[in-house]
């Protein structure tokens, strides 16, 4: 059986995939009332099906179902639990040159997984695919993700209605998040990655001027980032991979933030609960590798050097080349490599065609062949 307890693939994806043009127009067709759950749903099972092959096709090790059932990488998921509800705001994240969709989640009670939430099928599913040879991954957003689409501008309000004690607030949404991840590993889950762009965002000295105001506290945010986090990952059993992706946004081949990973390295990687960081460095907003050298001597990082925004293909050499300047700060048994990010953080997806995305993948495995072989 395929085990990745103590390994992480040299070959990787952060997990979303273009949504097929029969897929987007069967979710059309159910939000405009042609057709029932059910189709959609046999749709979406049909379109996994495939995606799954195809990975296994290219050799990826762990597969996904390239969030093919959800609209968003985050909302989806915070949509499903007990106390939160679908809302819209006046208007939606400003990404480098477009704004988002204005969807929104906040609170309509008290904070609770149950075994009703979604996802849980979703991933029963994927995993009756995946096989004795591969792996099944869950990706969820992280804790803190969450929290900051809670509070973010009028949606506050409700957590003051229903939260008037703050660290109630912290510890339901952290219990909730725990609730499900224990509930994941019942069905079999061994590899689960949470996505979580708050800390991309705290590398944004300007992007949370405009947020949260001058006088925000960012040492006060990495501590309540980090205590969520980690409250939600305690205590979980030692087989279960954990891994954490970091992103500054993707949204239509859009971005959000800029910035390296500096201002967060000694708290993100030196002290949040994961044994993984997906990390993106496929262009100068992320920086440059030092702040790698705060990920302690047992845990691994997964190098986002191929960019999922674009169709262009890298320079093999070029990626070569800064895995060796990376391995100056962890060393290469303990990196891999990976696309950035997702191809299609929201069904939108981004600027490239199914095959650009299949070479972007052919030319990570090409290159960690070459690296680790």
């Amino acid at each position: 059986m395929c085990e990745t307890k103590g390994r992480t693939p040299k070959l990787d994806t952060v997990g979303s995939f273009l949504r097929p043009e029969v897929l987007k127009k069967a979710r059309e067709q159910f939000s405009n009332g042609e057709i029932s759950k059910e189709q959609l749903t046999e749709i979406e099972n049909q379109e996994i099906i495939k995606l799954v092959e195809k990975q296994k096709e290219l050799g990826l090790e762990v597969i996904t179902d390239g969030e093919f059932r959800q609209s968003y990488w985050h909302l989806d998921f915070f949509w499903g639990f007990e106390g939160v509800e679908h809302n819209f705001m006046p208007r939606g994240y400003q990404f480098h040159g477009e704004e988002t969709k204005n969807d929104s989640a906040r609170l309509t009670g008290k904070i609770r997984f149950t075994n009703n939430h979604p996802y849980l099928g979703y991933f029963a599913f994927l995993k009756s695919l995946a096989g004795e040879n591969h792996i099944a991954r869950q990706s969820i957003p992280a804790p803190a993700q969450l929290y900051a689409e809670l509070l973010r501008e009028s949606n506050a309000d409700k957590v003051a209605e229903f939260y008037p004690d703050r660290a109630e607030f912290l510890s339901d949404l952290s219990k909730a998040y725990r609730d499900a991840i224990l509930a994941f590993y019942e069905l079999g889950c061994r590899d689960l990655k949470i996505d979580d762009c708050t800390w991309g965002m705290l590398c944004d000295a300007n992007f949370w001027k405009t947020m949260a105001g001058e006088n925000y506290n960012p040492d006060l945010l990495k501590e309540t980032y980090l205590k969520l986090n980690n409250d939600a990952l305690q205590d979980l059993p030692a087989d279960l991979r954990i891994s954490t992706h970091v992103c500054r946004g993707n949204y239509h081949s859009t971005w959000a933030t800029s910035g390296g990973y500096e201002p967060v390295a000694d708290t993100l990687f030196a002290k949040e609960n994961v044994g993984n960081f997906y990390l993106e460095f496929d262009d100068d907003r992320s920086g440059d590798f030092a702040p790698l050298r705060f990920v302690p001597e047992n845990k691994n990082v997964v190098l986002g050097l191929i960019t999922s925004k674009n169709p262009t293909l890298e320079q093999k050499e070029n990626i070569i080349a800064r895995i060796k300047e990376a391995s100056q700060f962890v060393s290469l048994d303990r990196l891999s490599l990976s696309p950035q990010c997702g191809f299609a953080s929201t069904e939108e997806g981004n600027i490239l065609t199914e095959e650009d995305q299949w070479n972007k993948i052919k030319l990570v495995k090409e290159i960690a062949d070459e690296v680790w072989k």
